[in-house]
């Protein structure tokens, strides 16, 4: 909160005059989502302010649809498929295709991801970060077409032209939670 009030002191604005919010609603840690979605609820309710969001698959998607380097490659590749990699924790990743069927976002141990992209027949390009925001060249190496590593990260202006994007209202206040790997080989 010190850091939202003293953001909006310098706008010479208070916590009142916000009107719309944008957010990542996962993946990430359940408290932080958490933080956010009763932050952004409580804007709705006390300001009426529209609220949108997005999960990180999509503002990467965006990010990467937007950039030179993937349109140079889809007019290479028209049939590619783009996929979204994110480190998650230890050995393991979240994982969603965006193609024809744009699959369910996954959280995946590092084989899983690795199995799933080598079976994947058409070309990839892949958008995301390793550990530490470090480039996926090693964990993936030839099987993809890897972004730049600064197209890997969110960007603040991609954030402002979505949130202006009425598409993001829908699911707002929906939470995206991914069960662990590790989780999903009990069952």
């Amino acid at each position: 909160m010190p850091v939202l009030q003293r953001a909006l002191k310098k706008a010479g604005a208070e916590l009142k005059d916000i009107k719309r919010i944008f957010f990542v609603r996962g993946p990430g840690r359940f408290t932080g989502i958490r933080i956010s979605l009763t932050f952004a609820s409580m804007l709705k309710t006390l300001n009426g302010a529209q609220v949108r969001s997005a999960t990180l698959f999509e503002i990467l998607r965006y990010q990467a649809e937007h950039s030179h380097a993937y349109q140079s490659w889809r007019a290479e590749y028209p049939r590619g498929v783009l996929a979204v990699v994110l480190h998650a924790f230890r050995e393991e990743y979240f994982l969603q295709f965006f193609d024809d069927t744009i699959t369910q976002p996954k959280w995946l141990s590092k084989e899983e991801l690795l199995a799933q992209i080598s079976a994947r027949k058409e070309p990839i390009y892949c958008i995301g970060t390793d550990k530490d925001g470090e480039s996926l060249s090693l964990l993936l190496g030839e099987k993809c077409r890897l972004a730049p590593l600064a197209e890997c990260r969110v960007h603040a202006q991609t954030l402002i032209e979505m949130s202006s994007n009425f598409m993001y209202e829908q699911n707002a206040l929906e939470p995206l939670y991914l069960k662990p790997a590790r989780f999903e080989l009990m069952k």
